[in-house]
């Protein structure tokens, strides 16, 4: 890193973008970016840290800068155009990163689904035993000069993690997503399998995934699996205990007994996601008395099961856009909350995933007791060509199911003493944000 140059972020808002400015802020470096004006979630923590946020504009561009370059722009974009007039070194995102871990003992955290909980919960923990670089896919990122490891989530979409050669990595699982540019599963296995054989030292994958079990097959990949007890994993996870305030567990590893781990987070994904984070301290001889005072301290990351209370009725907010996750937070909503009537608000992301995976998507609102749809949210790399609508998912849900408009969210003033999960990962907060401010005003209007 040179302390002489300034490092310009061209689309510093996105969420990988504005952790590795936090970072490299962190680590006492010049950062500024640009991006739209219109507001976005990460902005908060980069206007926190005093970073200059800039309108995309050539001009932003000058001598004695290092521009990193978000993927969600082409490199006929202005400010790339004017970097390269001038000769200054351009980098993806995901190439400037892949580079600096180099200089870390790297652990990398990808999976179809859980990535993101995982790499937070691996953040929080590693922070708290040792000096410890980390960014995370919701946009939060640390940086110290004298951190010892980096902890990353790494993104299979557009095989983007390619770039990366960790020492160590988990796979959570391998699932088929990403369908505007994935045609199947056996292209996404193919390209985990090649991020497989990038890490240095040991991958650490969940025994539960078929996908995954085919690395054991596969000569040069050193792989322990993380598991329930029952199963062959050399990470084991035995006299689980599923509570309304968490989850409770042993650990042994390779036989042996390392240590009792206690949660505050709910359903069993949670607990295979804290259950690689233990097998990873184990093998870098973390102990495990202080390994489980850190995961006793964790409070989530954002957009991850995030909870409100409203008067009688809890609010939560996930990003859950696959099947997989849907099921996970129903899951996680009927544990903390076994007596109450959860009902599910869910906005389809991209018209291609709600195409694919179609009836996959109502076999898992099915598992909540009312289903309320919001329009599907266009992704601004697909176009709408009309061969989907929200009511082709509605006419495959069993259960009670109607199609919400954002100018009226009425229908879910309905419900009292109960628990209304906000799923997706495109604009449903607005949802979230219309229904909170009419049970408030009902609310008050009532006492």
């Amino acid at each position: 890193m040179n302390k002489e140059l300034t490092y310009h972020f061209t689309g510093i808002k996105g969420s990988g973008m504005s952790a590795l400015a936090l970072i490299l802020h962190n680590m006492g470096l010049n950062v500024q970016g640009s991006d739209q004006e219109t507001y976005f979630f990460t902005q908060r923590g980069l206007e926190k840290a005093g970073i200059a946020l800039l309108p995309f504009d050539a001009d932003n561009i000058k001598e004695g800068m290092f521009v990193i370059c978000g993927n969600a722009f082409g490199d006929d974009h202005p400010e790339i155009v004017r970097a390269k007039e001038l000769g200054l070194e351009v980098m993806r995102y995901h190439f400037f990163l892949g580079e600096l871990i180099k200089d870390y003992t790297s652990i990398a955290i990808t999976g179809s689904h859980g990535k993101t909980s995982t790499t937070g919960l691996m953040a929080h923990v590693m922070k708290g035993l040792t000096p410890t670089n980390y960014l995370i896919g919701d946009g939060t990122g640390h940086g110290q000069e004298d951190a010892e490891y980096f902890v990353l989530e790494a993104d299979e979409y557009r095989k983007h993690f390619h770039a990366y050669h960790p020492d160590y990595a988990i796979f959570t699982n391998i699932d088929f997503d990403h369908p505007d540019y994935y045609e199947n599963i056996e292209q996404v296995f193919e390209s985990n399998t090649v991020f497989a054989h990038q890490v240095q030292k040991k991958i650490i994958a969940f025994g539960g995934d078929s996908y995954l079990r085919q690395f054991a097959d596969q000569d040069g990949l050193d792989v322990w699996y993380y598991g329930l007890e029952g199963e062959e994993n050399q990470i084991v996870a035995s006299n689980i205990e599923l509570g309304t305030d968490g989850s409770r567990f042993d650990v042994h590893v390779e036989g042996n007994y390392y240590g009792h781990f206690d949660i505050p987070t709910f359903g069993k994904h949670n607990v295979l996601n804290a259950l690689a984070v233990i097998g990873f301290c184990y093998l870098e001889k973390f102990s495990a008395e202080k390994v489980a005072a850190e995961i006793a301290s964790f409070g989530g990351v954002k957009r991850r099961f995030s909870e409100k209370k409203i008067g009688d009725m809890t609010l939560i907010d996930d990003y859950a856009h696959h099947p997989s996750e849907i099921r996970a937070t129903i899951d996680a909503a009927r544990q903390k909350y076994p007596d109450k009537k959860i009902i599910s608000v869910f906005q389809p992301h991209t018209f291609s995933r709600t195409i694919a995976l179609m009836d996959d998507f109502a076999a898992a609102l099915d598992l909540s007791d009312d289903v309320y749809l919001c329009e599907i949210f266009a992704s601004a790399r697909e176009q709408d060509n009309k061969q989907v609508s929200v009511q082709d998912l509605a006419n495959k849900v069993t259960k009670p199911v109607k199609v919400l408009p954002l100018e009226n969210v009425s229908p879910l003033l309905d419900y009292s003493d109960a628990v209304m999960v906000f799923m997706g990962a495109g604009d449903i907060m607005k949802f979230a944000y219309a229904y909170e401010e009419l049970l408030a005003d009902s609310q008050s209007s009532t006492h």
